[in-house]
């Protein structure tokens, strides 16, 4: 049995939670799972991530492989890893605006 530790999607349409779970490989993504591990809230601002890393070492331990996605959470709770930061993404609207006023601010400055 191909035990791993992943994430099981909850949560409305467009609003996601996650929970860590422990599952058998072969059951499906939000299925049966053998144990709870931890949850994830990638709305809240900064991100919840909340794990129980002692369990998660114990069944790493038994042989359990984590998603790549549930090792990165898993570096971000123990600290190894910082929490990336997302740059804010201007539309062109707002780019040509401020392309405007930077060219406003050099002409007002000669």
């Amino acid at each position: 049995m191909a035990v791993k530790i992943r994430l099981a999607r909850h949560g409305a349409k467009k609003r996601p939670y996650y929970r860590v779970v422990v599952a058998d490989g072969r059951m499906p993504r939000d299925g049966r799972f053998i144990e709870l591990v931890g949850r994830y809230n990638p709305l809240t601002n900064p991100k919840t991530i909340e794990i129980d890393l002692e369990k998660v070492d114990a069944w790493i331990a038994k042989g359990a492989q984590p998603t790549s996605a549930v090792s990165h959470l898993i570096d971000i709770a123990r600290g190894d890893a910082p929490e990336p930061v997302v740059k804010e993404r201007k539309s062109k609207k707002q780019l040509a605006k401020d392309a405007a006023a930077a060219e406003a601010a050099d002409e007002a400055a000669e």
